[in-house]
């Protein structure tokens, strides 16, 4: 275990500490922390909800409409945005209709989607895949646009086609801020899939937290959070390990704590003229010579 994984664990252990410190004394300056759970309480309920067959059916429903609908928006989005970065009519078909959606809220489409799905399933897969979309799109269009044009025309010189520079140049060179967006869409969505179950879901983790919260069951809210939060986090490093696997040809740049320290080569040793030759540092010490003065002065 190095240093830093146990900073990171200490981090964890001494918020957990606080947190059981000050519910377990019930604080209340301004924060009132006397109705908070502690987390014992939440370990306790964990435990128990980890062992039934609802809590596991829960996640299922929630990864299942989350995988489902990052997978059409990260699709969608790197198609639409590159469209839209390379070709003129995408951008002026496109363009102006997803400038004009994109700012309204995921989640304010709640009631869009209830009115146009037949099943509240397909509306939540709508909106998780809506809060992705435009993060990649946006990402996508900006990192092709940024592409320097000399390796286009570099292929295009060689006789490659448009679909070659495409697989060649375009979505290779964008790579890295496509797989920004995607970060960022992950984590949208998440947001937007538990904000959709608690509004108009039938299950899932979402769903379940805010009954939680309707019975006054303080545990299994807090219960349902950490799920959230694991969930989230499992998801956006599986997102990042991935795109450094496919990313493995771009050069990486090490942290300067992390780098390692520069060895010193050793000192060389001053080179000894030749037999009747002076040193070059021996040259510095010498008195200024006074300029010689002709007989006929003297």
């Amino acid at each position: 275990m190095t240093a830093r994984h146990l900073i990171r664990i200490l981090s964890l252990a001494a918020a957990l500490g606080l947190w059981q410190l000050l519910t377990a004394l019930d604080v209340s300056v301004w924060l009132r922390f006397e109705q908070f759970p502690t987390v014992v309480d939440v370990a306790r309920e964990f435990g128990e909800r980890v062992g039934s067959q609802a809590y596991w059916q829960d996640l299922t429903d929630s990864l299942s409409r989350i995988v489902t609908g990052f997978a059409l928006a990260a699709v969608a989005g790197v198609a639409v945005g590159t469209a839209i970065a390379r070709s003129r009519l995408a951008a002026d078909l496109l363009g102006p209709v997803l400038e004009v959606l994109r700012p309204i809220p995921a989640i304010a489409l709640v009631p869009v989607a209830i009115l146009l799905f037949p099943s509240n399933e397909q509306g939540i897969v709508f909106i998780t895949f809506t809060a992705a979309f435009f993060p990649v799109m946006v990402s996508t269009r900006h990192a092709v646009r940024a592409l320097t044009p000399v390796w286009e025309e570099a292929v295009l010189t060689m006789g490659g086609g448009r679909w070659r520079v495409l697989g060649s140049v375009v979505l290779p060179g964008a790579l890295p801020g496509i797989l920004g967006g995607l970060s960022v869409g992950i984590g949208v969505s998440w947001i937007c899939v538990i904000s959709a179950e608690m509004i108009s879901g039938e299950y899932g983790v979402g769903y379940r937290t805010w009954q939680d919260y309707t019975v006054v069951d303080y545990p299994g809210v807090f219960v349902g959070m950490v799920t959230i939060g694991a969930l989230g986090w499992l998801t956006s490093t599986a997102v990042e390990v991935l795109g450094r696997r496919v990313t493995r040809w771009l050069p990486r740049t090490e942290s300067r704590t992390d780098a390692p320290m520069p060895r010193r080569s050793p000192a060389r040793r001053p080179r000894r003229a030749p037999s009747g030759v002076p040193a070059p540092e021996s040259l510095s010490g010498l008195p200024d010579r006074e300029p010689l003065t002709s007989t006929k002065e003297a």
